[in-house]
């Protein structure tokens, strides 16, 4: 039974109706108990009369002259009888079970009960249609082989009932009033009890809203301290993701700020009336040049934004890795053989075996891509002493997920700046090579969405050009479903 039913759930509803629900319940078992209690202690002060009257008429129990007699004059007839709310009946039986005084119709003890002498025994019986209370006892005959004579003594329960209802009423009507004051004063112990929560809600509703410090777990209970514990942690976190919102802003603004800027200055040179047709031509190059780069970083920054919102899990389908890595590197030919860069793939073939995982295949391809693009811009090549570049696949086995590698001939990266590369907007200094600084930011964030690990390692420490190693590593088919990643990489 529910006392405050309402659409949305209410703390106080709920402990009102746990603590007020027991208590209407418990109120009509009381008075149903009550009235058995009140039924028993109705009965003993009647019974006891009535067990003074049997033993009274069994004395008047006589033999004379062999005849089993009743000797009660009609003086003591008329007081027993005599009763203003009940009629009382009387009987006596011989040895014979011969009828000697009373109401014959006064129903008789069962016949299977065995007669003890002198012992006055109750039970409840109806005769014409009444229910009865009667007293009855057996009596000793002084004749040969003479069976005990019965007495009994009956009455109506009309006294008993009115005594049992005022036993009742005596201790009822009083819970009457207690039963209101008991509900009122749960009411306002309630909301004495739930008044730290309001003066909780009234200073969190007080906060400005850029206010993001923690609440004091000291002003507020103890069993509510986990809560506010837990509000203050989501703070932490909103003020961390606002944070990185801000920088994210500040940091993209900067790095459209000088493909725009650029746009901005050649379409003013442009303009020049002294402007000939071969600088004009060269603006517009310039125009170009600066809108692909300015299309590159807001590509980039679309997929990091991409990549950080976590809902990957959701679009994940079964991806073959080595036809991905194959389309990757066929996208990536005609920017390698610009640069003179000899540009491969080894590894399993697309319908190998162990070459499908659990993925979202656009962005292991946008992750693949970005670690291609990376190896391209920072491999020099020569025609005379080309670079090379080989993305390479390791298909999954029972015991170890799936790996990929993308290996280049070039400077490497420096162990000091390996914490660093997958940082956002990073760039390795002493290089004339142009970018975003989010390739390898992306290529951490969709390898944590997947739990994948990434790291970054020479792959000849002993020559002058090291080279770099990106290995990216899957979890395997028992390893836990969410990795940490361990991050480096180069931007």
């Amino acid at each position: 039974m529910r006392l405050f039913e309402r659409e949305q759930p209410s703390l106080f509803g709920e402990i009102l109706d746990w603590m007020l629900t027991p208590l209407l319940l418990i109120w009509p078992i009381s008075l149903a108990l009550t009235w058995v209690v009140a039924q028993e202690l109705a009965n003993h002060p009647f019974d006891r009369a009535l067990e003074d009257n049997v033993l009274a008429l069994s004395r008047l129990v006589q033999v004379q002259q062999r005849q089993v007699q009743l000797a009660l004059p009609a003086p003591a007839r008329e007081i027993l009888r005599a009763d203003e709310a009940d009629l009382v009946f009387y009987q006596a039986l011989g040895a014979r079970g011969e009828f000697l005084s009373g109401e014959r119709d006064l129903p008789i003890p069962p016949e299977d009960e065995t007669p003890v002498i002198g012992e006055v025994r109750l039970r409840d019986d109806v005769m014409r249609g009444r229910e009865l209370r009667v007293a009855y006892t057996w009596v000793k005959i002084d004749l040969p082989g003479a069976r005990p004579a019965l007495v009994q003594v009956a009455e109506t329960r009309e006294k008993r009932s009115v005594l049992a209802t005022e036993i009742v009423k005596g201790m009822m009507l009083p819970q009457f009033a207690i039963l209101p004051l008991a509900v009122l004063l749960v009411w306002l112990a309630l909301v004495r009890g739930i008044r730290p929560l309001n003066d909780l809600e009234k200073r969190i509703r007080a906060r400005r809203p850029d206010d993001l410090s923690p609440l004091d777990e000291h002003l507020v209970p103890l069993e509510v301290a986990p809560l506010v514990a837990s509000v203050n942690d989501l703070l932490a976190r909103l003020k961390d993701s606002i944070n990185l919102q801000k920088r994210f802003l500040a940091d993209a603004a900067h790095q459209l700020k000088t493909p725009l800027a650029g746009l901005r200055m050649q379409a003013e040179l442009a303009q020049r009336k002294s402007a000939d047709a071969v600088e004009l031509r060269l603006s517009l190059q310039q125009i170009g040049l600066a809108s692909q780069r300015a299309t590159h970083a807001v590509n980039q920054l679309l997929s990091l934004a991409r990549a950080e919102a976590g809902n990957v899990s959701a679009a994940r389908a079964p991806t073959n890795l080595a036809k991905l890595a194959q389309e990757v590197i066929n996208e990536s030919l005609a920017r390698a053989l610009e640069k003179r860069i000899d540009l491969g793939y080894e590894g399993p073939e697309p319908s190998a075996p162990g070459v499908e995982i659990q993925a979202n295949p656009l962005l292991i391809a946008e992750m693949l891509r970005n670690l291609v693009d990376n190896a391209i811009s920072f491999t020099p090549s020569t025609e005379q002493q080309p670079g090379v570049i080989t993305l390479r696949l390791i298909a999954q086995t029972p015991e170890h997920g799936a790996e990929l590698q993308v290996e280049d001939s070039g400077p490497g990266v420096a162990p000091a700046e390996r914490e660093q590369v997958f940082q956002p907007f990073h760039r390795t200094l002493g290089t004339a090579t142009e970018g975003t600084g989010l390739g390898l930011a992306i290529v951490r964030e969709i390898a944590a969405q997947h739990g994948a690990t990434v790291s970054v390692e020479d792959m000849d420490p002993v020559r002058a050009m090291p080279g770099a190693r990106f290995v990216l590593r899957f979890p395997g088919p028992a390893a836990a479903e969410n990795a940490t990643p361990n991050t480096a990489a180069r931007a």
